[in-house]
């Protein structure tokens, strides 16, 4: 089936291209309209629906009647900046921090991922007195030019600054247990080496800043012990953890409510965005008591609205919909089934080289019959299967991995139909 846009939405495309330029990205070759959402449904300006299961904004589901009803009532009441006290912004403080483990204990709360992101950084230099920074070779943290300045993994990234070290994540997935140990001092060696290398520069080691499913890189599976390894050396070198957790966190991998559990460590800072507060703008930092009174006593940060009353009512809805509706579990089961359905069709279609993740954050690598990465085929499924109303997306160092990362509300019909529509759209080529 051939998708062309209508004669509105052609026209709509004309307009924005004149207002927000021709580089704003959009998603697949005949771009979506797309004007509701309710659950983890989206309709287009046709009437048509399509079950999402790539947009991570709505953690809890699109328009969910709890969150609506939450920001909707705050609004009515108040919203401000955050110089006045309030309860429920000091509630939603309260209950975040319960879901993550000590010395963690304090929150600062902006608007964005990108945000969270440069006041950790922030922080981390602050605290160390140092300016270098490690980041994964394939990697996105957010749009700023401090981060732009360290990001490897967009299409033309921007020059990597003097102060910007990178490493390789290492992926074991289809390699032999018995070559895990080699894989691992391999990595650990080129962390040693990465850090005198800032050092020598005159930089020292500040932090490394890390996705903590490694979710741009392709949803790569390091050898056990890795980041507790990396974390170890970091902190030796007098540097700070910063776990990036806007993908990965508020329960999306089923085993915890934070990503960084599955790698036995706990990081100096943790950052947030995106899913926590169902899509509404807030995003926070996490740290130390220690962290915190240290920076907060020697330099200033406020934010007009980060962490509104609107926002934290957002938030606290958030947190009562994972908790009410055990969704926790509720996505480690249903990763788990959806998981074994992509590994059975992994064994009727050669096309796929290995089924990534857990949760409900999965991946499909995509390869040609030699197993070299198949970026041109990755795209047109991707394409094809929003055609039949299935929307997901790619991901990786190669581009080749369908990226799929649904609201923790998806059901097993939905596991269904999305298993029953990829099998068919591997299966055409």
């Amino acid at each position: 089936m051939t998708v062309t846009l209508s004669a509105a939405d052609q026209a709509l495309l004309v307009r924005r291209r004149r207002v927000l330029g021709a580089h704003a990205p959009l998603f697949y070759d005949t771009p979506l309209h797309i004007v509701r959402g309710q659950g983890v449904w989206l309709e287009d300006a046709d009437g048509r629906r399509y079950l999402d299961v790539y947009n991570n904004v709505a953690h809890v589901g699109h328009a969910h009647p709890r969150v609506v009803a939450a920001i909707a009532e705050q609004a009515a009441t108040l919203n401000t900046h955050t110089r006045y006290l309030h309860e429920r912004v000091v509630e939603y403080a309260e209950q975040l921090l319960a879901t993550v483990d000590a010395p963690l204990s304090v929150a600062q709360f902006c608007c964005t991922g990108t945000e969270a992101n440069e006041l950790a950084l922030r922080m981390a230099r602050f605290g160390s007195g140092s300016q270098g920074v490690i980041v994964s070779d394939f990697s996105y943290h957010g749009n700023s030019a401090t981060l732009a300045a360290l990001t490897t993994g967009l299409p033309a990234p921007e020059s990597l600054a003097p102060w910007v070290r990178t490493l390789r994540i290492p992926d074991t997935v289809g390699v032999p247990q018995e070559r895990h140990a080699a894989i691992l001092d391999q990595a650990l060696a080129e962390l040693d080496a990465a850090i005198a290398s800032l050092q020598d520069a005159g930089y020292g080691v500040a932090a490394l800043l890390v996705d903590t499913i490694f979710s741009t890189e392709g949803l790569v599976e390091p050898p056990s012990g890795y980041l507790r390894g990396v974390a170890q050396r970091i902190r030796a070198a007098g540097g700070y953890v910063i776990g990036d957790e806007v993908q990965p966190g508020f329960g999306r991998m089923g085993d915890a409510m934070w990503g960084y559990h599955s790698h036995g460590i706990v990081p100096d800072f943790m950052t947030m965005g995106k899913p926590m507060a169902n899509g509404h703008p807030v995003a926070g930092v996490i740290t130390r008591g220690d962290i915190l009174e240290d920076f907060g006593e020697h330099a200033l940060y406020f934010n007009t609205f980060g962490g509104n009353p609107v926002s934290a009512a957002a938030g606290l809805a958030v947190l009562d919909v994972i908790r009410d509706g055990g969704l926790l579990e509720h996505s480690r089961m249903m990763g788990a089934n959806i998981r074994s359905g992509l590994g059975d069709m992994a064994r009727r279609h050669p096309a796929i080289g290995s089924v990534r993740g857990r949760g409900l954050f999965f991946g499909l690598e995509i390869v040609r019959p030699d197993g070299t990465p198949d970026a041109a085929r990755t795209r047109r499924i991707v394409n094809r299967m929003r055609e039949e109303g299935v929307l997901l997306s790619r991901t990786g160092r190669d581009d080749n991995v369908l990226k799929m990362r649904p609201a923790l509300v998806f059901d097993q019909a939905c596991a269904d139909l999305l298993l029953e529509t990829l099998d068919q759209v591997v299966g055409e080529e």
